[in-house]
């Protein structure tokens, strides 16, 4: 990590931490939002899936085999750029943290519950299919699409899925740029989880193209707020977009809301 953004970060955290709310819920008006926060943000039960894909994380942990990563991250070349890397790297630097992809699964499951229907989901970034899993594993009635600029990886991803049995995830490889947004969306989205292109430019065009796409009780959540200067300028130009109503900043992650109904509200929560 560059000297430049490891500051960024740390001084983000710290006013994170003096600037969030400690709340379960208390002090926001919409009762949808209030028991989000209640039920999704403060839920400390371990739930029957997440043992089972902790374990498939160990083993990637684990892993010393080297693949060849066709990165279309910050790299910024249309046609990626090949590296050659470790698993047990790609799972320590590029995964989502335990705590935080449970907070996704309990986020699935509480919309399945209040939908009261299946859900159309829409991952952006499968890298090791450890984040889809725990997607897909709320409702197997619900579809969860992923999408991944580098076949090895997703190669291991789709071994993950099937070690866990899952049939519910659709999966789309190449530059999202070409596969996501050079395509319609055929069904209005529920979820949306952006875990891509770290860069400003990136994560401006896929959010922009998102916010045509979702249902009207959608959330897209936005990975690694804070990362960098280039991602917090993100976050506060998506934050203050007209089609977005109200936002929520969990540090690791932002959740933006569409719902014509709620007011324009910035919220920052501990989790």
């Amino acid at each position: 990590m560059a000297k430049n953004t490891a500051i960024h970060r740390i001084i983000a955290f710290l006013k994170h931490r003096l600037t969030a709310w400690n709340t379960t819920g208390e002090g926001i008006h919409s009762p949808y939002l209030f028991e989000l926060v209640r039920f999704v943000l403060r839920d400390e039960n371990a739930y029957y899936c997440f043992s089972e894909i902790e374990g498939r994380r160990r083993l990637l942990l684990d892993c010393s085999d080297t693949i060849d990563v066709v990165d279309y991250g910050s790299a910024g070349a249309p046609e990626g750029k090949q590296v050659t890397r470790r698993v047990c790297n790609i799972a320590r630097t590029h995964l989502e943290s335990p705590r935080m992809a449970q907070v996704l699964f309990r986020l699935v499951n509480f919309l399945t519950q209040k939908q009261h229907r299946p859900l159309q989901i829409l991952e952006l970034g499968t890298s090791l299919g450890i984040t889809t899993a725990y997607l897909a594993a709320a409702d197997t009635r619900n579809c969860v699409h992923t999408y991944e600029g580098s076949k090895a990886v997703l190669k291991i991803a789709q071994g993950v899925w099937k070690a866990l049995k899952m049939e519910n995830i659709e999966w789309i490889e190449g530059n999202i740029d070409d596969t996501f947004l050079g395509k319609k969306q055929q069904k209005r989205l529920d979820l949306a989880y952006v875990d891509a292109n770290h860069t400003y430019d990136a994560t401006m065009r896929y959010v922009d193209h998102l916010l045509g796409c979702m249902d009207e009780k959608g959330i897209i959540v936005i990975d690694d707020i804070h990362y960098s200067d280039p991602m917090e300028r993100a976050w506060t130009a998506l934050k203050a977009d007209s089609r977005v109503t109200t936002s929520m900043d969990l540090y690791a992650m932002g959740l933006l809301f569409v719902d014509p109904h709620y007011l324009k509200r910035h919220y920052i929560i501990k989790v």
